[in-house]
């Protein structure tokens, strides 16, 4: 009969295990246990065997001596047996065999030399001390069911041929003989559930053991998926800043300098737009395999950092050794010619660029120093043409960071008056009027030069300042434009880091709220490049701003390639296309595309808008087109607030602001 765990751990098996295999194996497991059992039990046994002969001396005295002899004789034999095939490491069976030998054997010589006593009474009340015999083969040692068996039933057997010969009433014979006869069952029966439940324990065991190597294999599987890149096969991120910190550490207590090199591949974003994201992949792949066998080379290790960036560290003692290594990673690349047509800067093969940095001695010198050393060597290595290497240099004026200025400046920006806001006009081509204004934020620093919003956007994104600046916009429009209702409609630029953090909407609720303006006057344009994996997110979060009333406006359209994708999940207010396409209507063909675009947008039921109208020809060509709203120098340069201020909103004004801006 199979029991319902071996059925359990025959389908758990790789392969599956035999009830057969689990038997055997089951004997084999514990080998060493159960013979030292089995040694120190009888031990004990014989022990107790030896002291029954206090009560042959009291209860059989005139056979006590030859009875104590055999007691003595039957215990030195098996001990000494038992000792022998121990120091011979004997199999087990051989060792519970004596065991039992020595139950049946103890039992017979006693049982031989006191029924000869004259003291009949006293012998026949002592003869029930004979069950303890068969007790101990079921239950005291550990024998198989058989062994048990057999053993328990030559005492019960020996127990009735010495019942024949003894003289004894028959009610006596009856009474003994149940007696003995109870015994064997019951101790029998008891024997076998204890075997059954020392396999049961067993195959728990079995399947235990299988179960947690199974979640430790799995464990570990989990572990290398966790630290490795899914598409490079390389280490990925947590990896790479576990060994960082690893190397690090070595540099701060024994002084084992190391490198971090960093490695972008140049205008990877365009290779994407041309040749599409399933090439783009196979690009990365191609160059990671590239990078790997290469700094293998050089005992060095390698890991993806970003989307198309990868970091390499390796031990190193002088800055000659970083530099070939560097330069053995740009050639590595350069030598793949992987084509690369839309770059425009003289070369159409991918390449990288590469920013190194070395320890070196410095006071305060944190982990995160390197890496951003190395950041700034690599942004020089972008700066001086792409396809070549930096090493970072402290005495380098070129290599101050330019971000590291401006983080600063925006911790300070609202405070200290730094960050303002200007407007630029959307006219209504059926009107004729101005419809809306776009909030451009603009930042100077302490000695009044501009920075432009091209350096510190991308810096706010990184810093996470862009959520206060973000929430200063909103608010500022509502005071400057919208409570007196100077304008009716101003739009906002809204950031993916945004959209992205919870509690957005309802700060923007907030805002509302405290300013009494109603969500019908903003509009929130959100720029077509948003990364389409953080779109559950960023859905939830538009949704929440269109039951504000907020509009919902799609900026930049056919700048990216997430454009249809977001056509599809959200239903925009306005759609604005990008001024590219509008420069492009000088070429037929440029012309025919921004139809193109016009009727994809259209039998969406979006409203359009084009941004970069500079021309009246440009103006005409929008009417031509039946677009329903334009932006752009024509129309009205970006101005400040004041210039919208002068009274609330009229329709005669409005032609005489868009003049004067």
């Amino acid at each position: 009969m199979i029991s319902a765990v071996e059925v359990e751990l025959k389908s758990q098996g790789e392969p599956p295990l035999s009830p057969t295999e689990l038997r055997a194996l089951y004997r084999d497991e514990g080998k060493a246990d159960r013979k030292l059992a089995s040694r120190q039990g009888l031990w004990v046994a014989v022990v107790v065997y030896l002291l029954f002969s206090v009560p042959d001396l009291f209860l059989i005295p005139d056979v006590a001596n030859a009875s104590i002899a055999a007691r003595f004789a039957v215990g030195i034999f098996v001990l000494l047996a038992i000792e022998i095939q121990f120091r011979m490491d004997a199999e087990t069976r051989w060792l519970d065999g004596t065991c039992a030998f020595a139950l049946v054997t103890g039992y017979a010589a006693w049982l031989a030399t006191a029924i000869q006593t004259e003291h009949v009474q006293s012998f026949s009340y002592y003869m029930i001390f004979g069950a303890i015999f068969m007790m101990g083969a079921n239950l005291f040692f550990s024998f198989q069911f058989r062994l048990s068996v057999i053993s328990s039933g030559i005492v019960l057997s020996t127990f009735f041929l010495a019942l024949y010969f003894f003289p004894s009433t028959r009610a006596y014979q009856f009474s003994f003989s149940l007696f003995y006869i109870s015994c064997f069952a019951f101790t029998s029966y008891v024997n076998w559930k204890l075997n059954r439940e020392r396999y049961n324990v067993f195959l728990n065991a079995v399947e235990a053991r299988t179960q947690q190597k199974e979640a430790t294999e799995r464990g570990k599987a989990l572990l290398r998926l966790s630290r490795t890149d899914p598409l490079t096969g390389l280490e990925n991120r947590r990896a790479v800043d576990e060994k960082l910190r690893d190397y690090w550490n070595d540099w701060q207590l024994f002084g084992s300098s190391f490198v971090a090199i960093l490695i972008d591949v140049d205008f990877f974003k365009k290779f994407n737009d041309c040749y599409g994201h399933q090439e783009g992949d196979r690009c990365l792949v191609r160059v990671a395999n590239a990078l790997d066998a290469t700094i293998k080379q050089h005992n060095a290790s390698i890991g993806r950092y970003g989307g198309e960036e990868f970091i390499v560290l390796a031990r190193m003692e002088r800055q000659e050794q970083v530099a070939l290594l560097a330069e053995a990673i740009r050639k590595t690349v350069e030598n793949l010619g992987i084509l690369h047509e839309q770059r425009r800067d003289g070369m159409s093969i991918v390449t990288v660029s590469i920013g190194a940095a070395f320890t070196r001695a410095q006071t305060g010198a944190k982990l995160e120093k390197i890496i951003h050393e190395a950041d700034r060597a690599l942004y020089l290595a972008k700066a001086s043409g792409r396809n070549c290497v930096r090493l970072f240099d402290p005495n380098d004026p070129q290599s101050s960071d330019e971000s590291e200025n401006i983080a600063a400046l925006l911790k300070i920006a609202i405070n200290q008056d730094l960050v303002s806001l200007v407007y630029q006009p959307i006219q209504s081509i059926e009107a004729g009027r101005l419809e809306a204004v776009e909030a451009l934020m603009r930042l100077r620093m302490l000695d009044g030069t501009s920075v432009p919003p091209s350096l510190f956007i991308p810096v706010a994104e990184r810093t996470g300042a862009i959520l206060e600046l973000g929430r200063w916009a909103i608010r500022t429009v509502c005071h400057e434009l919208i409570i007196d209702n100077h304008v009716h409609l101003v739009s906002v630029n809204v950031s993916p880091i945004q959209l992205r953090t919870p509690g957005f909407a309802a700060s923007v609720a907030a805002i509302l709220t405290e300013t009494g303006v109603t969500g019908s006057r903003l509009a929130f344009e959100i720029t077509e490049g948003l990364e389409m994996e953080m779109h559950s997110d960023i859905l939830r979060c538009i949704s929440d701003l269109k039951l504000l009333g907020i509009r919902i406006w799609l900026d930049d359209f056919g700048t990216g390639f997430a454009g249809l994708s977001w056509l599809r999940l959200i239903d925009f207010d306005t759609v604005k296309i990008d001024r590219s396409f509008l420069h492009d209507c000088r070429s037929p063909r440029g012309r025919a595309m921004l139809q193109d675009i016009i009727g994809l947008i259209r039998n969406r039921g979006h409203k359009i808008l084009v941004e970069g109208v500079e021309t009246e020809e440009q103006l005409l060509l929008m009417r031509e087109f039946g677009i329903d709203k334009v932006q752009g120098y024509h129309i009205g340069r970006p101005a400040p607030a004041e210039t919208f201020q002068v009274h609330p909103v009229s329709a005669k004004r409005e032609a005489r602001i868009l003049k004067l801006a």
